[in-house]
């Protein structure tokens, strides 16, 4: 069985960091009831396609796993659905405006009245205080998470990552939050709020620059380019470039070919324990003793010379060819993947991690696929669903509505019609 088998979630998300939430509730085989606007749905159904009559692949690699209702709100049929679907679900997920719930007529305390043991998980742009009502956006929770002032090269500005630690970020620790409910629920009974800010999330990801903020109070962060460089620190932490963030000398250098190809470089960290390795390997063996070059102390404020002799053997090697040599020695290293790479990659598609999935609109598809692998609970990545899909489905099976009473909601315009397979 899958390991939250049995598990129902309402989920009552959009756009990207709920969505991210509760497909891996799904994949994890989880009920996940998608609730979407009738005629409308999910806002990303409709965003940078591809194809004219097709979900966007924005939807898709989003909401795996999932089944569609439609379900108008604001009819009184309409929430009376609602209120029967909180009754037989576990988890309840939105990523709403603050208030939207309440102004819906579903506060936390009717949520309680309905459903005492629902867990009910929110994902903000902000927790409590003077930014509570503000909107956030992916770049928004970036800059003001931490994230973009120390992201960058010193003498340029502020950069975001194209790694989603907004939206997917914050989506990932939601997921934590509410299996942590359920399994607290399995002794106490009784469900909980589960709520995440966006800038939350963000500085959590962040929290070695913030480890660094305090550092800068007892002397320069030495490990910088900035320190061998001679240039002194301010009162805050600065943009790195591509040093590492940890205590080991990194940089991004280049590779042969790199003229041409914007991705042939290769990440080189100077791991200390393998220094007399990478002194070897670069055609130096006389920095293994000499007292400039010996020690990671010595080689700090010399950095930028360390690093440029390394680039000197990197641009001579392809990228593969010098992760395949330096590995052999664990010199920690990485060759700089392009997306396409990654999605050619064989080895990502036996792992699951990157999937190729069928979809009735627009044929096959490259997704990613679930990052948390479970030995007794693999991963089926099943195509996303089309507006409304399960509609009747879901009121027939988790509600035991008749065919009457299904047909009068059509008619009250509570539920939508689903969109019909070509098959069909």
């Amino acid at each position: 069985m899958k390991a939250l088998e049995g598990v129902r979630i309402l989920d009552f998300t959009h756009v990207q960091s709920g969505p991210t939430c509760t497909q891996l509730l799904a994949w994890f085989g989880a009920d996940v009831i998608k609730v979407e606007r009738p005629g409308i749905g999910d806002i990303t159904r409709g965003q940078l396609r591809d194809l004219a009559d097709a979900d966007s692949l924005y939807f898709t690699m989003l909401n795996h796993n999932k089944r569609s209702i439609t379900l108008d709100t604001k009819n009184e049929r309409g929430k009376a659905v609602l209120a029967a679907l909180i009754e037989q679900c576990d988890v309840m997920v939105e990523n709403f405006a603050p208030g939207a719930l309440d102004r819906m007529g579903f506060s936390w305390e009717r949520i309680q009245e309905l459903n005492p043991a629902m867990i009910l998980a929110s994902i903000k742009g902000f927790g409590p205080g003077p930014y509570a009502d503000c909107k956030v956006y992916e770049n928004v929770a970036q800059c003001t998470g931490g994230a973009a002032s120390t992201t960058g090269f010193r003498d340029g500005v502020p950069l975001v990552t194209g790694a989603q630690i907004g939206d997917s970020g914050t989506g990932l620790h939601l997921c934590l939050g509410i299996v942590a409910a359920l399994f607290q629920r399995t002794k106490s009974g009784r469900g909980q709020k589960v709520s995440v800010a966006m800038q939350d999330g963000v500085l959590n990801l962040c929290r070695v620059k913030m480890r660094d903020q305090q550092r800068l109070a007892h002397g320069p962060l030495k490990e910088y380019s900035q320190y061998g460089e001679g240039i002194p620190f301010g009162d805050t932490v600065p943009r790195a470039g591509n040093d590492s963030g940890g205590g080991q000398p990194g940089r991004i250098l280049k590779c042969k070919g790199w003229e041409t190809d914007p991705n042939a470089y290769i990440y080189f960290i100077t791991q200390a324990p393998v220094w007399e390795a990478i002194c070897d390997v670069i055609g130096e063996p006389d920095w293994k003793t000499n007292p400039d070059y010996a020690t990671p102390e010595a080689r700090l404020p010399r950095l930028n010379e360390v690093f440029e002799r390394i680039e000197a053997w990197t641009s001579t090697r392809e990228k593969f060819e010098a992760m395949e040599i330096l590995n052999a020695r664990d010199i920690p290293c990485g060759p700089i993947l392009s997306m396409k790479e990654l999605a050619e990659d064989a080895s990502l598609r036996e792992t699951g991690t990157v999937v190729e999935v069928e979809h009735p609109a627009r044929g096959k598809y490259l997704s990613v696929g679930n990052p948390i692998k479970l030995s007794e609970s693999p991963t089926d990545v099943v195509r996303s669903p089309l507006l409304g899909e399960h509609t009747e489905e879901i009121l027939r099976e988790v509600l035991q509505f008749d065919d009457q009473t299904v047909e009068e909601l059509q008619k009250s315009g509570a539920i939508g019609a689903p969109r019909r397979l070509a098959a069909e």
